[in-house]
């Protein structure tokens, strides 16, 4: 009796210290961390990696013509920092929210910006094995698959990580196997607008390149590095940046350039050299009111549309010259429909000012008379339908554009101002958001480029693109 006694006693020993080698084992292989927290109901997590901190606060300063999604911004210890309301951004229903009332919010970091993101619930800090991070699924969540990094099970619950990245919109930056600057886009092919070999500043420098094994005639060499001399300038100097957006316009601009200058040379010496070169670059009636032939290229190139709302997206509206010009052909063009224009401009005073607009007699009297009306001032203004068509937000394009499918996408000058990257983020959104009966009219000077997947048509200065 003792002996079998003492023989359970060692096998209850026995798997006392299997329990906890399989303990410790599964201790040894934690090498993942998220922060867990629930949105209607559902768990979430993201990485603990970017959450700097956990605060509760509801004293958010309210930022005129933000998006939806933005509560405002927060003073964190002298940073101002943006908040963002996870359940707006994924258009899940927030209960009614009270003045000043205390939110659950996690201070994220990525690449380097902090961000608050308010949330319904802080669980806790959960270790899992990186291994057991599934692949998303459109059914386990009722956000967009592409801001979904992955879904975990863990404790009977299934935790949906989210890619923290792919929302605040930045993109992963590597080396390709050549060694060239590559950029990586999560869960969504987005078209490349300038091919990784053959931007305009490696292209100028080709020639140059070649000049020093098989030596050319001096005066060509100078060109040829003038120009690329010119294309850093114009990105040091007003933020201009070579792509295949503006490349057709740049090397027929430089060439006039040179023709121009003469003696004085090439180079661009100051900001005013620059300007006078971007000065050829603008649009018809860029920066003030249209002209009736500039309305009326605009008007060919608009395609039949009998829908009966009609989405309009207007990055870089600037002070809504621009908005309130398309606003009244758009009007005019499908006067059954009702119409909604989104426009953004990163400039926070122009876009606050752009509501109380006035407009000139000279104008108001032209082809803008039926949709303007006079005040006891004496001033003219746009009627309150037009106004009405139009909502002014603060907004940088190249961040989150929490956007309906729109028919129109009116983009004028503003591609070639952002960063290649960005342009190549901005153009896929434009491909992401554009209908497949809808149109993108950029700058007269800019173009998708040639061979791309878009169709091409042009009207006077105006060349718009549709999908093919």
């Amino acid at each position: 009796m003792e002996q079998t006694d003492l023989t359970q006693l060692q096998q209850t020993d026995l798997d006392v210290m299997h329990e906890m080698m399989d303990e410790k084992e599964n201790v040894s292989v934690v090498d993942f961390k998220m922060v867990t927290f629930s949105l209607a109901g559902k768990d979430y997590a993201i990485d603990i990696m970017q959450v700097k901190e956990i605060a509760k606060t509801g004293r958010f300063t309210y930022v005129p013509n933000a998006m939806p999604f933005v509560l405002g911004v927060y003073n964190l210890r002298g940073d101002i920092i943006p908040i963002i309301d996870l359940r707006l951004f994924f258009n899940i229903e927030v209960p009614e929210r009270k003045d000043n009332a205390v939110e659950n919010m996690l201070i994220v970091s990525v690449d380097d910006q902090l961000f608050g993101v308010v949330v319904d619930a802080i669980d806790k800090v959960l270790g899992i094995q990186k291994s057991t991070i599934q692949p998303p699924h459109p059914l386990f969540g009722d956000i967009n698959i592409k801001y979904i990094q992955g879904v975990v099970e863990s404790n009977n619950h299934l935790y949906i990580l989210l890619d923290v990245e792919r929302i605040f919109n930045t993109r992963i930056t590597g080396k390709t196997s050549e060694g060239s600057v590559d950029t990586v886009y999560v869960n969504q092919t987005v078209p490349e607008i300038v091919p990784q070999q053959e931007s305009p500043v490696q292209q100028a420098a080709k020639p140059v390149a070649k000049a020093a094994a098989e030596p050319a005639a001096p005066q060509q060499k100078n060109h040829e590095e003038d120009f690329t001399f010119v294309v850093d300038e114009l990105k040091n100097l007003k933020k201009f940046y070579a792509s295949n957006i503006n490349d057709a316009w740049l090397k027929s601009r430089f060439s006039q350039w040179v023709s121009e200058r003469g003696d004085k040379g090439s180079q661009l010496q100051n900001e005013a050299d620059a300007e006078e070169f971007l000065g050829e670059f603008w649009s018809g009636c860029n920066g003030t009111w249209w002209t009736k032939e500039y309305a009326d290229q605009v008007y060919k190139m608009l395609p039949d549309n009998s829908a009966k709302q009609i989405m309009v997206w207007n990055p870089g509206c600037g002070k809504g010259y621009e908005s309130f010009s398309l606003a009244c052909l758009l009007k005019k063009r499908y006067p059954e429909s009702k119409i909604r224009i989104y426009a953004q401009e990163v400039d926070l005073l122009s876009v606050s000012n752009a509501p109380l607009m006035s407009i000139p007699d000279s104008y108001a009297n032209d082809w803008y008379a039926p949709y303007v009306t006079k005040k006891v001032t004496g001033e003219f203004t746009f009627t309150q339908e037009i106004k009405d068509i139009i909502m002014f937000e603060y907004h940088d394009c190249t961040n989150s554009n929490a956007l309906p499918m729109v028919d129109l996408i009116f983009a004028r000058d503003i591609l070639s101002f952002l960063p290649v990257e960005a342009q190549n983020t901005v153009v896929g959104d434009f491909d992401e958001k554009l209908k497949g009966n809808g149109i993108i009219i950029l700058g007269d000077n800019e173009s998708l480029g040639s061979g791309s997947n878009w169709g091409e048509k042009t009207v006077g200065s105006l060349t718009c693109y549709n999908k093919q």
